[in-house]
């Protein structure tokens, strides 16, 4: 039997307890659980959009090295990235992996953020920018713009396809709407709706981290049992 969709969230939840996504490396700690009032400047917004840009194709643990390492260069602002030279923005997020192509992506997204004035992007623009691709559009609105957007990585797709709700070659789309329409019904409001949303992935995540990383995925995880 195919395990309901919000029972893994409240398994999960039950678990492991809220996560307190996103984390700001300049917040001790960094984590801030059942605290959603972030992001609450255009600095933090754009910390999120920065991270969500450097996560893509590496783990969160190296995005932080990265993110610290603009930290020390006083470079986490959109003015000062743009004011750094370009070996020096490249060399500071190499933990994060193909630096090249993202010191690229970063200062593409820098323009577009700086154009938006504050306003909240559309998905579709997003997905206009270089180097934004669902993932990465979907992590910005979730988690830096608070909008109800679920975000879908490959940890996800691990356990949906590990508890048979997915076939091994399932598209972004088709598993975001998988859990967004089953979700439905779940929440009174669009502000409760983002804090599943934001939960159930950093909730997914954690669980990935524990089960999900080696082969065979899924061993001893508990989510098998529901």
């Amino acid at each position: 039997m195919k395990p309901c969709i919000y029972e893994i969230y409240t398994s999960l939840l039950k678990a492991y307890g809220p996560q307190g996504w996103w984390p700001f490396i300049n917040q001790s700690p960094s984590y801030h659980p059942s605290d959603y009032s972030f992001p609450r400047n255009t600095l933090e917004v754009f910390e999120v959009c920065l991270g969500s840009i450097l996560t893509q194709n590496t783990t969160f643990t190296s995005v932080v090295k990265s993110l610290h390492n603009l930290n020390k260069v006083n470079a986490l602002s959109p003015l000062a990235i743009k004011d750094l030279a370009l070996d020096t923005l490249k060399i500071c997020i190499k933990p994060s992996g193909y630096q090249n192509q993202k010191a690229k992506y970063i200062l593409e997204f820098i323009s577009f953020f700086e154009d938006l004035k504050g306003n909240i992007p559309s998905r579709e623009a997003l997905l206009k920018v270089l180097g934004i691709g669902e993932e990465t559009a979907d992590s910005i609105l979730l988690f830096a713009y608070n909008r109800p957007e679920f975000k879908i990585d490959a940890y996800t797709k691990r356990i949906l396809f590990d508890l048979g709700l997915i076939n091994e070659k399932a598209k972004y789309k088709e598993m975001k709407e998988l859990m967004q329409d089953a979700l439905k019904g779940s929440y009174e409001n669009e502000e409760e709706q983002v804090i599943l949303y934001q939960e159930y992935h950093a909730l997914l995540v954690c669980h990935a981290k524990e089960f999900y990383t080696k082969k065979p995925y899924g061993e001893g995880s508990f989510l098998r049992n529901i």
